[in-house]
């Protein structure tokens, strides 16, 4: 895992950039979500990026089906993750995450008129980088190994993390195996995180509810829903977590409006 090491330590160490260079993915600005304080005890971190400028406003997202989620910022920019284009595509989005589990999360035929398709792999091989300022929300990825024709793909799926209103938020991607301490590291703080709970296309329930407990997200999201009963994987989560269900498939959300208890909140929709 030396390869997180050192793309965490780049975030960490970069000079601020830019704007100009933010949306150049071979020179990434400082995050605000990365947990810093555990690598570099006596560091004070500052950021001056445009879309870390303001820590006010309201994110609205919305789950769309299966692993896509659809982030809107203050900003009116629209964000699907995990976009294969059966969801998120009315309206198309500005921007979309993807990864290459299965068909169902990724699209080889992206609408051209979507302005940024971030692939959770490098077509051309090696780890997928991005780190790409649009307009108010800043855009980044952790690498992880993805299981693939019965093998282990090196970094062939991203965790994404979106940097906006103050807030940040995960989506776990098609996650096929524990976290380590160099990918926390990396991550950060993530005050709304997106989990897979299928059960075994991606992990366990145990595994996957141990990844977020140590995560500790004001707000957990569950995605990947058709296989494992919602109670199980909220069971496993333990007393600490509330569970709120949901008869919207959106809700809104700022920094002031995240719960003072860490929440798993069901949306409607499959």
């Amino acid at each position: 895992m030396r390869l997180v090491r050192r793309l965490a330590l780049s975030f960490l160490f970069l000079p601020f950039a830019l704007p100009a260079l933010a949306q150049d993915a071979d020179a990434p600005v400082p995050s605000q979500c990365l947990a810093m304080a555990q690598a570099l005890p006596r560091a004070t971190y500052a950021s001056f990026t445009p879309a870390q400028a303001v820590d006010d406003g309201t994110v609205t997202i919305t789950y769309a089906g299966h692993s896509t989620y659809v982030i809107e910022t203050p900003g009116g920019v629209r964000i699907a993750t995990d976009f294969s284009g059966v969801y998120g595509s009315d309206p198309l989005p500005r921007v979309v995450t993807m990864n290459k589990a299965h068909r169902t999360h990724y699209t080889e035929n992206p609408d051209p008129a979507i302005e940024h398709v971030l692939r959770g792999w490098n077509p051309e091989g090696g780890p997928a980088r991005h780190a790409v300022v649009v307009d108010d929300v800043y855009i980044r990825n952790v690498p992880t190994d993805i299981r693939r024709w019965g093998a282990m793909e090196e970094s062939g799926n991203s965790i994404f993390i979106f940097e906006v209103a103050g807030l940040c938020i995960g989506h776990l991607g098609h996650l096929h195996h524990h976290l380590e301490d160099e990918h926390y590291g990396a991550i950060g703080r993530l005050d709304i995180v997106m989990v897979p709970i299928d059960g075994g296309m991606t992990l366990s329930v145990g595994a996957m509810s141990e990844i977020a407990k140590r995560l500790f997200s004001s707000l957990i999201l569950p995605m990947h829903r058709h296989a494992t009963p919602i109670g199980e994987f909220t069971g496993s989560m333990g007393e600490t977590f509330d569970v709120r269900f949901s008869e919207e498939r959106s809700f809104s959300v700022s920094m002031r409006d995240l719960p003072r208890r860490p929440t798993i909140l069901v949306l409607d929709g499959i």
